[in-house]
């Protein structure tokens, strides 16, 4: 299942109170106070870790707290400092203050740690209030409680790559012929519910990833189809593959559906439309001549002049894919064509 938003509660640990104590000896009069101090609670970090892919942790679990620090005893003793919480998080998690309603971490690396609350600090025993005017305090400090937050987590994939396009224009089938990644693959629209993280393998050791997202439709924004709350997975992409089905099962026009899906990424974010875009001509495998992926082609390089040429392929038979990721990886590396 995957998990890309939670909310959840998170609290540091309370300090442990101080001890109100006095040495008590045989043959030792007027011991003094020795009350120790309590000790630190423990805090609440948040990790970001490659072995921790979705937020499916915080799906069931909305309550999570650090260890509070132990109280102080007779004799000096401290008491014990709480165990810090530390929590692993995907990276490329958002961390935002619920009640603020600001970002306050992003953990976009693997090995970020953040420190979110902060463990409260352990309270004075009475030896620490003993002066040569109050020699026998009878009072101790009380610890301080933790912090504590609401905080709302997002997911945005870290991908090199990231595919858009209209439902059943072939990402599905393309990313399972890049990667190891087999996401479910059927001849109905949305087919994909969720995003699909897979690496690409090419020759000389050379890798890049890359990230399926749902098919998009006209009025996504608005909440059409699946919407396009899943776009959040492609910002941090360095380049974004389009692809356009050049027969569309349902008659519609390859290239109004590519201004379609612009506008509707257009609406979401200026920052996705201004990244490196590839146009991908699939399904090539029922163009026997090559007449239509030429014309789409033409027509695509009128309307968009600052486009890279379409590359055509067929996901479905390999035709192309090799080219396309020679050129993927070029792009990634910012070595343009």
């Amino acid at each position: 299942m995957f998990i890309d938003e939670a909310k959840i509660w998170v609290k540091a640990g309370d300090g442990g109170h101080g001890c109100v104590s006095f040495r008590r000896e045989r043959f030792i009069a007027k011991g003094g106070p020795d009350g120790g101090d309590g000790g630190k609670g423990g805090s609440v970090y948040f990790e970001a870790r490659d072995n921790v892919d979705t937020l499916l942790d915080f799906a069931g679990k909305h309550h999570w707290r650090a260890a509070n620090g132990g109280g102080g005893q007779g004799g000096n003793k401290a008491g014990a400092d709480g165990e810090d919480l530390v929590i692993g998080v995907p990276p490329g998690t958002l961390i935002y203050d619920v009640e603020l309603d600001v970002l306050l971490k992003d953990l976009g690396a693997p090995g970020m740690k953040v420190c979110i609350c902060r463990g409260g600090r352990g309270g004075k025993g009475n030896k620490a209030f003993a002066t040569s005017t109050r020699q026998t305090p009878r009072f101790a400090q009380d610890g301080k409680p933790g912090q504590e937050r609401n905080l709302r987590l997002e997911l945005k994939l870290i991908a090199d790559v990231g595919l858009v396009g209209m439902p059943n224009a072939g990402k599905s089938t393309l990313i399972s012929r890049c990667s190891a990644a087999r996401p479910r693959i059927a001849d109905y629209p949305f087919t994909t519910l969720e995003p699909v993280l897979g690496i690409v393998e090419l020759s000389g050791y050379r890798r890049f990833d890359m990230a399926d997202i749902p098919g998009l439709i006209e009025g996504a924004h608005a909440g059409a189809g699946l919407g396009h709350e899943f776009l959040r997975h492609i910002e941090r992409t360095r380049v974004i593959v389009h692809i356009l089905d050049i027969m569309p099962a349902d008659g519609s026009d390859p290239v109004e559906n590519y201004a379609k899906i612009r506008d509707e990424l257009d609406f979401y974010s200026h920052v996705l439309t201004a990244k490196p875009e590839l146009v991908v001509l699939n399904k090539v495998d029922l163009d026997n001549d090559g007449t239509v992926a030429g014309v789409i082609a033409e027509r695509l390089k009128k309307r968009c002049p600052v486009l890279f040429s379409p590359i055509p392929i067929s996901a479905v038979t390999g035709a192309g894919v090799t080219e396309l990721k020679e050129v993927l990886w070029k792009m990634v590396k910012g070595k343009a064509r």
